[in-house]
Formats: C-alpha cells, structure tokens, sequence
C-alpha cells in the first residue's frame, strides 16, 4: 500500500470542519483505492497566534517541508482584526507559499448543471454552462513587492510596488500553456499593458512562449475588459493566466457565478509535486463550529491533491464524481438549499458524499 504524508494546517473559523470533513473523504477513497495517508496537523493563522504568539510558527513550515502534501482550511477573523498587518493571520498564508515555493495557483471555476439555477447570470448566458482554470501567478507582484509610508506631496502617504522578472512570467506561463494543452487548447493572458510596464513585460514574454506551443491558441485580454467578459460571456474562457493581484480578483468574480463560493477548490503548486490545497472561501466566522458549513470546496480539493501531487487518477475522479451524484440528486447545504429545502449538516454532507464513492 502506497502511503502520503498530509500536513494539516485547519486554521480558523470553519476551517477545521470542513479540512476533518475532507479527511474523512480521503480515508474512505483510500480505503477503496488502497492508498495509505498519515495526517499531521500544524498551527497556522488565527489558532496560530493564540497559541504561539505568531500567524506562521517555524514549526508549522518544517512540517509543512517534510509532508507529502498539505490541506488548508482557512484563516482570520474579527477576533484577529486589529492587530498589525504583519502579525495578522492572512500574513501566514503569503509565508507558507513562500516557504514552500508555490508559485501557481490552479483555480477552477465550473457551474455544475445541477446548480445553474444558483447561477446569478441571466439563463441564456450560460446555458452550455461553463469550466474556467484560472491560473494565478502567487509568489510575486504586488503582494510582495517593496512597500512602506512616506512623506509624499499631499503628506502621508502608502506606497506598494508591483515588479514582476523574466522567469517569474516565463516559470507560470509555461504551467498555463501546459495546463491548456491538456484541456481545450486555448489560453487567454490577463494584464493591463496599457497602463502597466509590467503587464507589457508579461504580455512580451507570453507571446515569445507561445511560438513553443503551435498547438495551444493564446490571446490578450486587458483586465478590465476581463471582469466585464466573465459575467457577459464566461464560456469562452478556457485556460486564463494572470498575475498575482488579476488572478485574485478574478478568480474571486469567477466563483460568484458558479453558485456558491463553497464549492471552488484551488491547487498551490511550485517545482515539486508537493502542493498546498484549499478552498478559495474564507473562515465563515458567523457559521463557525456550527456544523452548517459546506465542505465540498475543501472535499474537492483534497481531490486535486490526489492527482496533482499523487498522480492518483481514479481516487480522485471518484470523489469527483461522488460530488457530482449528490448534486444531482438535490442535496444541498445551507448555502445552496433554496424553496424550503431542509439543508444538509456538514457532517451529513460528507456522509452523503462517502456512501457513493
């Protein structure tokens, strides 16, 4: 029997419930697939900080290296609000990526045809529905570029710069073009080179690359125009690449019109097949520790681990498609039951999910 070692990192809110949610899930495929798994659980964010004083201890990143893969739930909440910026919990999320050097970020965004009528775009827009991947550059940009205040010419003011290197636009390009040679052969470059030297930088750079995949079609969209086209027409997106700050914001827009945010998993990948996985919702600290949480985001998720770092194709195809029955055959979590609709606990959901491995 095969065996992966899983660092757990639970975190905040209803991060706990839905990462023990997706535990069950995984031994129960493991059961069926022979496939071993140790978890281990690591502080981070929130607990991190009552615990130890700090959003991301040292001890939480040698686990983190020394795990096959990791699952995340969530982090933060108002109990955190007020404290500075670089002890506050979400700080820990930009340090584990970092530690671990993942620099993609694989979001997927599909409106399943059992939830089209949670879709908040008019029918006809989607009604051959849609299945975006957008891939997000994570470790640079904006987010960790040079930052401070200064004495500017209205008085104080903040600053934060956006630099982005040749290898960094090169390293996630390539994971885009393969992404989409793998699916439907179309990749779109999201950047504002209009406006921005960087995106001018990225958009060179993307165009370069693409002469070394003849096969995969690639084309521009400025940002703008981008968030304006997923809510007019998102099935003409395929594969979508962008950088740090785009894929954050889009990616959040994208998973509005799926139906519900609690159903998006992400992938965080870097050199090696070790990954960070979650959901891309946060804490839900109004739901937390009341069972009400819909985990199928952090389920699917932990389905992406299987074959994104595991290269476990039928296990994680069978969660999939577990996920997908229970879709169809009506059942819903708070967030998604509608007309009367007696919504399922999370437990009940991932007990529903486990009978039809």
């Amino acid at each position: 029997m095969k065996n992966y070692k899983i660092g757990l990192l639970r975190g905040d809110g209803i991060g706990p419930e839905i990462v023990d949610s997706a535990v069950r899930v995984l031994k129960a495929v493991g059961e069926k697939y022979n496939i071993g798994f140790t978890f281990t659980p690591y502080l981070i964010g929130g607990a991190a900080i009552d615990a130890c004083g700090i959003p991301l201890p040292q001890e939480t990143v040698d686990g983190c290296l020394s795990s096959d893969s990791v699952l995340l739930g969530a982090v933060g909440g108002p109990k955190w609000d007020n404290l500075p910026g670089n002890v506050r919990p979400e700080k820990a999320l930009l340090g584990i990526r970092a530690a671990m050097g993942l620099f993609t970020n694989l979001r997927p965004a599909k409106l399943y045809p059992a939830l089209k009528d949670e879709c908040p775009l008019r029918a006809d827009i989607v009604a051959n529905g849609f299945d975006i991947m957008i891939v997000r550059e994570l470790t640079g940009g904006i987010y960790f570029g040079e930052r401070g205040y200064r004495e500017g010419k209205y008085g104080e003011e903040a600053y934060d710069t956006e630099a982005y290197s040749r290898m960094e636009i090169e390293r996630i390009a390539r994971v885009a073009f393969e992404t989409a040679r793998k699916r439907n052969k179309k990749l779109i470059s999201i950047d504002k080179a209009n406006v921005l030297e960087t995106s001018r930088l990225w958009r060179k750079i993307v165009h370069e690359m693409a002469a070394e995949y003849p096969d995969v079609t690639c084309g521009d969209m400025l940002v703008d125009n981008a968030a304006m086209q997923l809510v007019r027409n998102p099935s003409q997106f395929d594969v979508v690449v962008t950088s740090n700050m785009f894929g954050d914001i889009l990616s959040d827009e994208a998973s509005q019109i799926t139906g519900s945010i609690g159903m998006l998993p992400s992938a965080s990948l870097g050199d090696t097949t070790r990954g960070l996985y979650e959901p891309i919702h946060g804490s839900a600290p109004d739901i937390a520790g009341q069972n009400k949480a819909n985990p199928i985001a952090t389920i699917l998720s932990a389905a992406m681990m299987l074959l994104y770092a595991f290269d476990e194709k039928a296990a994680s195809e069978a969660i999939v498609n577990a996920v997908d029955k229970v879709l169809n055959e009506g059942l819903r979590t708070a967030d998604l039951a509608r007309n009367g609709a007696t919504p399922l606990t999370t437990t009940e959901m991932t007990d529903e999910i486990i009978k039809r491995l």
